[in-house]
């Protein structure tokens, strides 16, 4: 026998609300192709140490 238990909608605290926005914001532009693949800002990265660092990926 199962027990039912009330349901209530507990509203997210303004951080995790801010999270949750910023992520569908992240996500929404990743859908638009505005994202760097990681190698490339790995090769940005890595040539940070050296004496030619590459341009800033786009």
């Amino acid at each position: 026998m199962g027990t039912n238990l009330p349901v209530t909608h507990v509203p997210l605290p303004p951080a995790q609300k801010q999270r949750r926005r910023l992520t569908l914001e992240a996500l929404a532009d990743v859908d638009e192709g505005n994202a760097v693949d990681q190698r490339s800002v790995q090769a940005w990265a890595d040539s940070l140490d050296g004496d030619r660092p590459v341009s800033l990926p786009r």
